[in-house]
């Protein structure tokens, strides 16, 4: 027997530990897992979901550790894959620990037994590896014992990817650091040429690229057009009971997620919400309910994407479409990996865009800013926040700490104990690397909307976006069997639906902390200067109210429209205020001053209350929009008067604005106006833009 037919066998029998008795390797797992042990080299897996690219790591992972090679590293984006894989690899003998977030209490435990030999997989975040203590104490001992390095979902590694995240370009200086002959294997599902070329440059010259055919001959896909989200949400709680088994419904936001299972559920449909803010059991319990079929929905945000394994998942349903074919081939493979059909259907709306534009708002910034980011820390001469940069530079916390780690990766900048500093190594803004990323996201953007139009086959579509080959007819989808599904609602489910979404009335919680690296005020505010729990009409991201608000609030500024003042009514009604309002008092405005002072003099006559008028602006107002929590602040510290006749009101004041963001306005607001002399401030806002 050669060498080669001993190892094949040996890896055989590993298979058959980790998937059954009846499986066998495909011939590019075999390829990959003797490049990765017999050869130590480095390889780029790309193929369709559920195809088995973990069960290539595992295998070699046990084939390496009986050769005496260390400990499997395994760069895993997700809490939910890193759960799934290892009950993996117990099953195959493999004893799998993890470092993240949720298990903080083990890290010494762990540490320990990757320390004598005992783990045979480490599992660790991506965010894990530019910790400093991780990145400085344990990772340099990790890299020169490493068997083998993984590195899951590794379109994250590109920004030409449609999941580009700025943590996994610190694999590349894991990547450097390893010694000589450990392999390394990164693995994806959704890369096209270009990505799949980024992937393996950075993996080095000499890697072996394995690419397969994408189809999914489980996937039965379809496009159902209706005209407003109560109809879509109609349609779903008419259609759900029939389609096969539990599934995923995708939303694009948080609201929308949690807002749609408590419809279903109104309507005798068990179905949970799902999103990466919820709570770390919550979303954990969801996926144990899935999984056992204990309901027929998870409704969720992305969050629930990459790496969770239901192998007999019946639907997925998107209530609205990603902003890429490329990252609605990866959520739409969670299904039917196990079942000979499952359902994939799109209902697209007309809010799709907004949304697409406001993840498109969240790209890396210009240059100027990023210049200055870097010009303070230089100037500082130590460690900075990001708290307290941010009182500094204008950019939102989450972009803020986007762009760091960019420029981490860059060498610009440094993750030490206490903050961020200065390297002070030369660094070029690669403006036109960002425009041409920003143009094919564009290009993504409309791909999307023509796969919803497209007369033909619409996994060939799909294929062909990720550069398939073999793209071709399926011979499944709606458009090639011309079996579409009915756009028909229910008239009761429809008016169900319209009820649901058209409920006025959103809770907006009061700012308690003014924000870290203030230098007018600290810490908590004072219950003497809160403002109390506040209410708006809807959120701008609603896929009910979301569209009425976001045309109103984007058109010209004219009075509030009669429908608008009945819904608020209904909110201000339904409003368990411990004591009425005695006075309406309206923010100023540059632009909407006369809706929002229509609007509280509506509410001050509907409410036979006194209307005070608005806040005035102190010389030229708060200047430009500030984009993060400092720097809003410290620009609305000084920018308000209040009016004449708030220290005499009797009871609480209304304060009425168009929409609350950051929140911080009517924090400061609020302030001002208990120091004259009011008892309690009652925030109202017409829309929030949080969710």
């Amino acid at each position: 027997m050669s060498d080669d037919t001993g190892l094949r066998d040996e890896a055989e029998r590993h298979l058959r530990a980790l998937a059954g008795d009846q499986a066998r390797l495909r011939d590019d797992q075999w390829a990959a897992i003797s490049a990765l042990v017999a050869g130590r080299s480095r390889a780029l897996v790309v193929q369709r979901t559920g195809w088995g690219k973990s069960a290539v790591y595992f295998v070699a992972s046990a084939l390496l550790r009986a050769r005496g090679a260390g400990p499997t590293v395994i760069v895993s984006p997700l809490l939910a894959l890193m759960r799934n894989q290892i009950e993996a690899a117990e099953r195959a003998g493999i004893h799998a620990r993890t470092i993240n977030s949720a298990n903080t209490q083990d890290w010494e435990q762990v540490y320990a037994e990757v320390a004598a030999g005992a783990a045979d997989v480490l599992l660790v975040s991506p965010e894990r590896l530019n910790n400093p203590s991780f990145r400085d104490q344990v990772l340099p001992k990790l890299s020169a014992a490493a068997g083998l390095l993984v590195i899951d979902e590794a379109h994250c590694i590109s920004d030409w990817g449609h999941d580009f995240r700025p943590d996994y370009r610190r694999i590349r200086t894991l990547l450097d650091s390893l010694p000589p002959g450990v392999p390394v294997l990164a693995t994806t599902a959704t890369a096209n040429a270009r990505v799949t070329r980024d992937v393996a440059d950075q993996l080095g010259a000499q890697t072996l690229v394995l690419r397969g055919p994408l189809d999914r001959e489980s996937l039965r896909l379809a496009v159902v057009s209706l005209p407003t989200a109560q109809h879509r949400l109609g349609w779903l709680a008419a259609r759900l009971p029939e389609l096969p088994g539990s599934g995923i419904i995708y939303t694009l936001t948080v609201a929308a997620a949690y807002e749609t299972a408590a419809f279903l559920r109104d309507q005798g449909i068990e179905a949970l919400g799902y999103s990466g803010k919820g709570e770390m059991n919550e979303r954990t319990s969801a996926e144990q309910a899935l999984l056992a079929n204990q309901v027929k929905a998870v409704v969720a945000t992305s969050a629930l994407g990459m790496g969770f394994d239901k192998p007999d998942l019946g639907f997925v349903v998107h209530l609205g479409a990603p902003q890429s074919p490329v990252a609605y081939y990866q959520q739409i493979g969670r299904a039917g990996r196990a079942v000979e059909s499952a359902e994939v259907i799109l209902l697209p709306g007309h809010e799709d865009r907004d949304i697409w534009a406001y993840f498109a708002s969240l790209a890396f910034p210009p240059e100027r800013q990023v210049r200055a980011a870097l010009a303070v820390l230089a100037e500082a001469g130590r460690p900075l926040s990001t708290a307290a940069l941010e009182t500094r530079v204008d950019l939102s916390r989450g972009r803020l700490e986007q762009m760091l780690k960019v420029l981490d990766v860059d060498g610009a900048v440094r993750r030490v104990s206490g903050g961020w500093e200065a390297t002070g190594q030369p660094w070029a803004y690669d403006a036109d690397r960002y425009e041409r990323v920003a143009a094919e996201r564009a290009r993504e953007q409309q791909a999307m909307l023509d796969y919803q139009t497209t007369p033909g086959c619409r996994m060939e579509y799909l294929r062909r976006e990720l550069d398939d080959p073999g793209a071709a007819p399926c011979g499944r989808c709606d458009n090639c069997t011309g079996r579409h599904w009915p756009a028909d609602v229910p008239e009761t489910g429809s008016s169900a639906a319209r009820e649901r979404l058209l409920r006025p009335g959103v809770e907006v919680e009061p700012r308690r902390m003014w924000p870290t690296g203030m230098t007018q005020v600290k810490g908590k505010i004072p219950d003497s200067l809160l403002a109390a729990q506040g209410r708006a009409l809807g959120r701008l991201t609603d896929i009910g109210w979301g569209t009425t608000l976001r045309g109103l609030l984007g058109g010209d500024d004219e009075p509030v429209p009669a429908q608008i003042v009945d819904a608020v009514i209904k909110v201000l009604a339904a409003w368990d205020w411990a004591d009425r309002p005695a006075a309406v008092v309206t923010m100023p405005s540059m632009t909407r001053p006369v809706l929002i002072g229509s609007l509280g003099e509506r509410i001050a006559a509907v409410g036979r209350l006194p209307y005070l008028g608005a806040l005035r602006y102190r010389g030229d107002g708060p200047g430009p929009r500030r984009h993060n929590s400092a720097q809003r602040l410290s620009s609305l510290w000084e920018a308000f008067e209040v009016p004449d006749g708030i220290g005499q009101v009797p009871g609480p004041v209304l304060l009425v604005d168009d929409r609350i963001e950051s929140g911080w306005t009517m924090t400061v607001a609020a302030k001002l106006i208990r120091e004259a002399g009011a008892p309690a401030v009652l925030p109202f806002a017409l829309a929030v833009t949080t969710g």
